[in-house]
Parts: C-alpha cells; structure tokens; sequence
C-alpha cells in the first residue's frame, strides 16, 4: 500500500488548522471547529500552561525544544501542538505515524536541511500517534533533532518512557497531560453551544443542566468524546414547536450510549453506596457486594477510593479471623495504581469477593478502640521499670531495664511478667477463623 503524507507551512495564524477539514467547514465535527485558536482559549493542563510555568512560557517566546506531549485522548495533545504550530516562526511538518514511513521521515529531513542552509529556518515535525513509530524510525530522526534542524513535537497516549528510545527521549521535554476535569468540560460544552461562528450557537439549543452534567462526566476527560455527544444530540433531537432543540438527560444518554446512574460522589448517593458496598461485604454476600462495586465503577467513582474501604474492611471486619484478608486488599489497592480503569476492576472484584466470602471478626477494631478510650479518658500508665530503654549510658543507674526478663532464654519462648501497672483487655478473639487457634493460644499466655 502506497504511503501518503501531508506536507503543512503553518507560517500564519489563517493556517491553524489545515491537517484536515477547514475549521470553519460544516462537515468537520464540532470538536475540530472548536480547537482553540490561541493559547487565552485553551482549556485545562494549569501545571504546563498556566500563568509563569515554563511550558508557557516557551510558546510565549518561540524558544521551545524538541516536545512529547504525553496523555489520554481528548486531553488536547494536537490542539496544543497546533497552538505552537500557529506560534512558531518555524516551517511546519505534520505526520501521522499511523501512516508514515521512512522515506517520509527523510524526505522532510532532506527539505528540512536545505531550508536551514539556505534560509536559515528551523523545521518543526508535529508526529501523531508517535509512538506507531518502531525503534528504526526513531533512530532516523535522531541526529537532526539533536543538531537543531527539526525541533520535534509528538503526541501519544502511551507512556513514552516504555514507547520511545532513550536517546530520543533524553533530547526532548516530556509534558504528561492530564484527563481533563468536570469543570474543564463543561466550559467546553456551553462554549460550543453558544458560539455562532463555529460552534452550535446558530441552532437554538436549550441544554439541561443534568443533560450538560452527564456530557461532563461520562466522557471521563475527554474534550472530544464530550463534544461529540453534544453534536449527536443537537442534530438527532427534532425542535419543538417553537423551533427549540431541547436536550435533556434522555437525549443525553441515547447521543452517548450510556445509561445515566444516579450518583453524586459527594452527596447522598455516593455515602449510600459505600455503606451498601461495605455492609454487603461485612454480611458476607458476595453478589450484592460485587452490584455495588459495578455501580460505583459504572458511575465513576475513583477506585483508589474503593481500594481505601477494602483495606479498612479487611482489617475492621475480617481481622485476625483471616490475616489473609489484608494482603489481598492492599495487593489490590496496588493493583489499582499499577493498572487503572478498566483493568483494575478486576482486582478489586477479586478482592471483594476474598473479604466478602472470608470469616468475620471486629476483635481488631473493638481493641484499639478500647485502648484509645482508656488513653483518651483515663489516667496514662507510666511504662513499667523492667520495660524501659536501658540500653544508654546512666539507664542502669536510673534502675531502668532492671528485672527485665527475656522471653527467648525460657521454655516455649514465653515467661510470666508485668506488661501493664493495671491489667487490661482489649483483644477478644472469636471462634471465627483463624482466631479460634489465636483465642486458644492466648486463653494459655493469660494464665497465671
């Protein structure tokens, strides 16, 4: 198959969006003609381009180096790549490393050379999707990156410390981009929808507020994927007889194939959920325990939250009952920082399933407390003599450490002696589990 490529001067700000359909065109897709056209109408990323930082900074001045730009779709990885384009005083290159090739690659070196030579101008190669590109054809763009003739911008969604060479890497700044926010969404959805010249500003649009938040938070950060529900949604929904496009939560979710689920992460629904989620585990129901888990998960709840409450519960329900039960949670937990969504809901399913099905026991929980109300309230017990470091100069003198008996030098491992001035019990294992061994053990400690 014959290899195309797209050859861009991008010398004036008119030019900012030439790649593919015009900006302005009617069949380009609203999140094309909503590209910012200048760095006042770019949304979201305030730790790259917010006021002073150096990323900024160096568009401002045209003194870039060469640029990964490194993060999620829809974050808006080419619309800042544009940005620069439109910026730079450069020539401008675009790729596709989808479908380019080395004799691309060298062709626009070639050129690339000449200009610098001849017209004493830099090359600026925009790559998509760079990290398509084998170690080959990274190798080829090495030496002229490193000299200066092309000053590199690429674009991935993959981690470029695994996709890219070292000496590629070395040579360029690395700007991890994040998902956009809720609120970074939203912005984007009414500024759309009520821009005339390239938005939906033209069509009378009556967006509802619990439609404009499910746009928001279903496309999980992604510009695009938000953009595009509103336009699928704009164009499907028939006027009324008053000639207004209503969007309300229905249409929202039929324009983005997702059925909305009642949950607010800081209102009543998501407190409700946890507790069911928990007490489900607690009751030892496995089925509930994973609905509750999917629900969460469906409705986007941050699994490092789901992560934190299974650790809780291993430890606050299972207990000494199956000490097993905490590795299995904080594995998962782990687990969830390694993979993220949507890998990770399979460990923690794993994980539920463990505490949920896992004997029961709150003899762990039901001591500390205890013990932080003793201290809390009561009189604090000095620590015993016999106990007391004695292992600095001048202990001995103060009598500390004098009685002291050590466990390892008595059969069983084990001697009789005061741990406490006043006795106190707080571990009360059950008969669950492995605590029915630890309460047999310990009925054998505690007696005299």
């Amino acid at each position: 198959m014959a290899r195309t490529r797209k050859l861009v001067n991008l010398s004036s700000s008119s030019e900012l969006f030439p790649f593919s359909l015009p900006a302005d065109s009617a069949d380009a897709p609203l999140a094309a003609r909503m590209r910012p056209r200048d760095l006042s109408e770019y949304v979201g990323q305030p730790h790259l381009l917010g006021a002073g930082k150096l990323l900024r900074r160096a568009i401002e001045a045209d003194r870039l180096t060469s640029l990964i730009l490194y993060g999620p779709p829809g974050c808006g990885k080419t619309a800042l790549g544009f940005l620069i384009a439109a910026r730079t005083k450069s020539h401008v290159e675009r790729l596709n490393a989808v479908a380019a090739g080395v004799e691309d690659l060298r062709r626009i070196i070639e050129t690339g050379r000449f200009r610098r030579s001849n017209q004493g101008r830099r090359t600026v190669l925009f790559i998509d999707e760079i990290h398509r590109f084998n170690k080959a054809q990274q190798d080829v763009l090495m030496p002229e990156v490193e000299d200066g003739t092309l000053l590199l911008i690429g674009a991935t969604t993959h981690n470029p410390f695994f996709a890219l060479v070292s000496p590629l890497l070395s040579r360029s700044l690395v700007a991890e981009l994040k998902p956009l926010s809720k609120e970074d969404l939203i912005l984007l959805i009414k500024r759309a929808s009520a821009d005339s010249e390239r938005g939906l500003g033209n069509r009378k649009i009556k967006l509802a507020e619990e439609a404009l938040d499910f746009l928001a938070e279903t496309a999980e950060g992604d510009a695009r994927r938000a953009l595009n529900g509103l336009e699928l949604a704009a164009f499907t929904t028939p006027p009324d007889k008053e000639g207004w496009i209503r969007i309300g939560l229905a249409e929202a979710q039929e324009s983005v194939q997702k059925k909305a689920v009642v949950y607010d992460r800081d209102e009543d629904a998501h407190y409700d959920t946890i507790s069911a989620y928990i007490k489900s585990m607690r009751g030892s129901d496995p089925d509930a325990s994973l609905y509750w888990l999917a629900k969460m998960l469906y409705a986007g709840e941050d699994p490092r939250f789901i992560a934190r409450r299974l650790v809780i519960c291993s430890a606050e329900d299972v207990g000494n009952a199956d000490p097993q039960a905490l590795l299995v949670a904080t594995a998962a937990q782990q687990a969830v920082e390694f993979l993220g969504m949507p890998e990770c809901r399979i460990p923690l399913a794993q994980a539920t399933i463990y505490l949920a099905l896992a004997p029961k026991s709150n003899a762990s929980y039901a001591g500390i407390d205890q013990a932080m109300k003793d201290v809390e309230s009561g009189r604090t017990m000095e620590v015993p003599n016999h106990l007391k470091d004695a292992h600095y100069q001048g202990a001995k003198r103060l009598g500390h450490g004098e009685g002291y008996k050590y466990d390892h030098s008595y059969p069983g491992h084990h001697v009789q002696q005061e741990y406490l001035p006043q006795t106190r019990r707080y571990y009360e294992p059950t008969e669950e589990g492995l605590e029915r061994e630890l309460k047999s053990r310990l009925a054998k400690l505690r007696k005299p």
